[in-house]
Parts: C-alpha cells; structure tokens; sequence
C-alpha cells in the first residue's frame, strides 16, 4: 500500500507536523528523515532491500513535552500500519502479564484494519448500487421474491445442492414462478414502473425517514475462545459455519439506516480476505511503526533493587529480538520484524539509556532529546496549533450560546501561570494548561446555562483573580494531576 507521506519531502512532513506540535525541531527532522528513508528504500532493488534496515529512534524528554503527541500525529497522518505501547505493560517469559509479541500482533491487526478499510473504500461505489436495489426490493417486493427460488430449508438439500443437486420442490417452485411471470407480463410491467419512481424517490433523498424490513446476515456473538489476550483466538462457529449456510434475520429500520447497514455488507462480500490479509501483513514488515512509550521504566538504573525491578532486564532481553529482528507468529501468518520502524521514548529522569542493556541501546542509534516548555512555548501552543486548547474551550462553550474572548494579555497571563505552576510544583508539560483552563473556566461552565452575558471577557485581570490566592503559594497539590 502506497504511503501518502511517501511523496512528501522530510521539509514538507516537519511543516505538516508544526501545525499541531509547538518546537521539538530535532525529534522531528528524525521522524522525518526516517520516514523518507523508507521512501528511498523502496526505490532500490529487492537484494538492496533486504541489506538496509531502519535507524530506529530514541526520544527523551519529560512528560508533557510533545513526544506521544509526535507519535500520534504521525499515526494520523500516515497510511502505515503504527500501534502505540507501553513498555511498562510487558513482563519477562515466566511472569504473568503480556508478552513483548503482543506489539507485532497489534501492528497486524491496525494493518489488516488499515488495508481492509481501503479495500470497502473501492467498493462502495458497487455496493451502494447494489444497497439501492435491496432497499427498493424491500419497499416493493418483486412476484419472484414471494414465490421463487429460496434457501434450501432442508440441510442435506444444501449439501447436495453445492454439488450441482437442485430438489424437486425448489424445481417445482422455480417452474411454478415462471409460469406466473410469463401469465401476467403487465404486473410484472407495474413493478418495474413502481420501482423506477420509488428509485427517483430515494436518490432525491425523500424517503430517509421511512421504515423498511431488510434481510441482513446475522453474525454470531460471543463464539472465541481467546487464549490469554494474545492471538491465540479459536473462533468455535466458524469450525463449522462454511458448511452450512448462513443465518440471516429480519431487522426494521429506516432508509438511511438501512443504505448504511447494506452498504457495509455487500462491500465486505465483494473484498477477497486472504488478499487483504497477505496486503496486510506485508505492509506491517515494510511500513509499520512500533512507538514504545514509557521504555525509560524497564532500565535497571545503578545498583542492586528489589520488587518489580527483578523482570526489567528480561523484558528488555525479550524486546531486543524483535527490534533486531525476528519472526513472530500471529493467527493470520508469520510477521517479519526486521523492516519496522521501533521509536523508543521515556522522560529518562530517574534513570538515562546507559541503563538499558548494551545490546538494546545499539538498536536504537538515533538519540534525540526533547526540552522543557517555556512560557513562550506555552503562549503558543494556546494560540497556534489547528487544535489549540483555548479554541477547543470557546468551541464547546459556543454549543451553550455562550461566547468566550481571550484577550492577547489574558492568554499571556494563563501561559505565565502554567509555566510557574510547573516550576514550582511537579513538571507536567503542556498537561499543565488543561488544568489551568479547567479551573479558569470552572464557574462560567457550571452556572451554563444560568449566565446572563452572551460574551464573557478572558483578560488579564480576570485570570490573575481566579488565582490569586493560590499561584504563590508552594502548596499547589490540587494542580498536580
């Protein structure tokens, strides 16, 4: 599957990524060159290829300052299989917990995901045609769909009917259709002329509201056996479901409910799974990312410990195979790590990489370290990003009729309170500004919709009152989340 960043150059990705992401030059020009790199490798020859692995990255910085955010911005913007774990949730073999497999897994379930979803994408057009004429076969059945040719009820009918066998019944009642239909032409007419107005009827968009019964596939529940979470999925019904036909059950709904729900199924009927599933699984060895937060938890640090500390040096020895490169089975086939992408990331405050085990610190060569938020960055990230927090604040409070102005000196004043609330308390990056909003703004959102201003004026007075009798103090204990 082609990837949309592929075309971009690393300048052009690094812009895309600002307009959510304030600063952190350097953690992006290396997420950008990584991805290039792909782009260049897929240009070589196959035996070129297979000799050039990626320079995976490891990013450091305290909480707060950007580094999932990079990782989840690229998820967004990229065609490529990514999954997000923490390195936390892993134990060593022999511990009860998720084993480090568990990340490839996950990557070729978001690749089978990803690469099915494109597949019903390129479908839909013939699916929705084919959604309009069940909707319109529901509102004016046809003679032959009372009379004619059904589902054999009888089970030994059905076996014997997929070697070519057609009953006596189902032959009596197909002969018995035609009969009907070559006798009355004009009714046969009537229906086509109905059906022609209703299908005008519908492409006008005038019977959305409607309610119709429809025909749908009914998909049992409940039938998997799932062997400890990880991908060891035994799915009981479908042991025998390709010999039997399959169940379908009536549902009422509306016209546009209907189209959806229809819509949906016949693009799944038309895609071929096994096709989907090889696309998959070789997009998630050539283009997928494993993002590995929290990775700075499992360095040993200096000294002998006790406690949870006794698995963290296996769970990096069971990581470094992966990263290096392994095979790992999953219920749909064998994934190759060797090609993926693994970006590594921790605040690193406790402990540094030089914890990690040698072999693991070698695997990730590309160091970058993320700064601290100043109250520059602050003032920016409230007003600059597509996202900003202030204008997600005005939009919700717009839904009340209640409109909220921040004045520039109003916003410089919350920056200012942020950063100092960080300095004097724990560093919780740019988390820190939801928490200050949200006190900001706690009275006006609770005494909605009892406020008699429409417009509500956010100036610097305004939020040097709200904390005023708590920005100096050293006890900021409510603040820290």
């Amino acid at each position: 599957m082609a990837n949309k960043l592929y075309n971009m150059t690393p300048k052009e990705i690094v812009a895309v990524l600002d307009k959510y992401i304030i600063g952190q030059d350097d953690a992006k020009k290396s997420v950008a060159v990584a991805l290039r790199n792909r782009y260049r490798r897929s240009l070589l020859s196959e035996e070129l290829q297979e000799e050039i692995t990626p320079k995976n990255i490891l990013m450091m910085g305290p909480t707060g300052v950007g580094k999932t955010e990079i990782a989840r911005r690229l998820a967004k913007l990229m065609d490529a299989p990514f999954v997000k774990v923490e390195a936390t949730k892993f134990t060593e073999v022999g511990y009860v917990g998720r084993d480090v497999d568990s990340m490839i897994r996950d990557l070729a379930e978001a690749a089978i995901r990803l690469t099915k979803q494109s597949k019903l994408e390129e479908k839909y057009a013939v699916a929705d045609q084919m959604a309009e004429d069940k909707i319109i076969e529901a509102i004016i059945p046809s003679k032959k769909s009372s009379t004619g040719k059904g589902s054999p009820s009888n089970p030994f009918d059905f076996i014997l009917s997929s070697g070519g066998y057609v009953s006596q019944k189902q032959q009596y009642e197909e002969s018995q259709a035609e009969k009907e239909r070559s006798q009355n032409p004009q009714d046969e007419q009537d229906v086509q002329l109905a059906r022609e107005q209703v299908r005008e009827q519908l492409r006008a968009g005038q019977l959305e509201d409607q309610y119709i019964e429809i025909e749908v596939t009914s998909a049992p529940k409940g039938n998997e056996l799932d062997m400890a979470n990880e991908g060891m999925t035994i799915a009981i019904g479908n042991i025998f479901g390709d010999m039997m036909p399959k169940k379908t059950k009536k549902k009422r709904v509306t016209v546009k409910e209907a189209r959806k729900i229809l819509r949906e199924e016949e693009a799944q009927n038309l895609i071929d799974m096994d096709e989907v599933v090889d696309e998959a699984l070789r997009n998630a060895e050539q283009n997928g990312i494993v993002f590995i937060d929290e990775i700075d938890k499992i360095a040993s640090g200096q000294g002998y410990r006790v406690g949870a500390d006794v698995s963290r040096e296996g769970v990096q020895r069971d990581i470094l195979p992966i990263v290096e490169g392994s095979v790992v089975n999953t219920k749909h086939g064998p994934v190759k790590t060797d090609h993926i992408l693994f970006i590594g990331a921790g605040a690193f405050q406790t402990s540094s990489p030089t914890d990690l085990i040698p072999e693991l610190q070698g695997r990730f060569p590309i160091r970058v370290e993320l700064e601290s938020l100043t109250e520059e960055d602050f003032l920016k990230i409230l007003t600059v990003p597509e996202n900003a927090v202030i204008k997600q604040q005005k939009a919700l409070l717009e839904t009340e009729g209640v409109e909220l102005d921040f004045t520039d000196d109003g916003v410089a004043e919350i920056a200012k309170i942020a950063f100092l609330m960080n300095e004097q308390t724990e560093n919780i990056g740019a988390r820190r500004l939801h928490t200050v909003l949200e006190k900001l703004l706690e009275d006006v959102s609770f005494n909605i919709p009892d406020v008699e201003e429409d417009k509500i004026v956010i100036d610097k007075d305004y939020v040097a009152e709200r904390f005023s009798d708590t920005i100096h103090s050293e006890d900021l204990d409510r603040y820290i989340l």
